[in-house]
């Protein structure tokens, strides 16, 4: 498994609210981002979330990240101040 972990800033509750919605009614990762999950975590304190999307192979990764950085600023959480992306070495569910 491949994952790619991006920080914004700048976030607000309102554009989390907006992001949460698009998850839960199932509209799934945005066109021409082939990942198998998607996770957002908002630190309302900071006005920053990461964003964690999983893919199942290092193209799909590649894919992902070419359609997520084309992507216009209005349709992420805030600014993008890191991205993160690589295989995933080690988990664990408890």
């Amino acid at each position: 498994m491949y994952a790619r972990v991006v920080r914004f800033t700048d976030v607000t509750p309102d554009r989390v609210a907006q992001i949460k919605s698009q998850i839960e009614d199932g509209e799934g990762p945005p066109p021409g981002v082939p990942a198998k999950s998607v996770k957002m975590i908002y630190d309302e304190s900071q006005s920053s979330a990461v964003v964690i999307l999983s893919f199942d192979s290092e193209d799909d990764m590649r894919k992902g990240g070419e359609a997520l950085d084309a992507m216009e600023s209005s349709d992420t959480p805030g600014s993008r101040a890191s991205v993160d992306q690589g295989e995933v070495k080690a988990e664990m569910d408890a």
